[in-house]
């Protein structure tokens, strides 16, 4: 069972895709995956959602973890050629991706870390696939089970405003080596061992 997150009342309830905290581990899991990442480019979206709370964890895991973190704003339909040249200009070790929306420079962003070499933490399993370094996300099956469950309360006449929205509790650490391989990384084998996806 998820933990329930809050009550929503009205005429609403469901399963949340992302919690503040996850944004901490993701770049603790980053650095764990490259010890020797010291500064780390954050790229984030102003306007969505989650852009703020995502900020406050991240830098909370930055001071924990001994890490420099800038963030660099890029709109879900901008063109990211500018803040990429921001960051090359800022010089860091990895890039960190930060919940965003729908954005259109994802797969200019895959591209952009390969050609400066940058690890890159992702917030989706399919952009790891993509080529990508790593990704902490959801497990998206569960989280369709307890969707479902939600369902079946309502048409068995619960009200949706009654029902708590729940937290997902179940999470995929997905790793591709053929990226480590191309940016000439080893990961720890203790954190392949974590790893609930190793793209070989």
């Amino acid at each position: 069972m998820s933990p329930i997150c809050r009550t929503p009342g009205g005429n609403v309830t469901g399963v949340a895709g992302f919690t503040c905290e996850v944004a901490a581990k993701r770049l603790q899991l980053l650095k764990e995956a490259v010890p020797t990442v010291s500064r780390i480019a954050a790229l984030r979206n102003p306007d969505a959602a989650a852009s703020p709370c995502g900020v406050q964890e991240t830098e909370r895991a930055a001071q924990q973890t001994g890490v420099e973190v800038r963030f660099f704003l890029l709109r879900a339909a901008d063109d990211p050629v500018p803040a990429f040249a921001e960051i090359v200009d800022w010089h860091p070790d990895a890039l960190l991706h930060i919940p965003s929306g729908a954005a259109s420079w994802v797969e200019a962003m895959i591209a952009f870390a390969a050609e400066r070499r940058l690890p890159t933490m992702v917030v989706q399993r399919h952009w790891v696939e993509a080529g990508g370094l790593m990704s902490y996300v959801p497990d998206r099956p569960e989280m369709y089970r307890r969707v479902a469950a939600h369902v079946d309360k309502i048409l068995k006449g619960a009200n949706p405003g009654d029902i708590p929205v729940e937290l997902p509790t179940k999470y995929e650490l997905v790793i591709n080596l053929k990226t480590a391989d191309a940016l000439g990384i080893t990961i720890p084998p203790a954190i392949l061992v974590r790893a609930d996806v190793v793209i070989e």
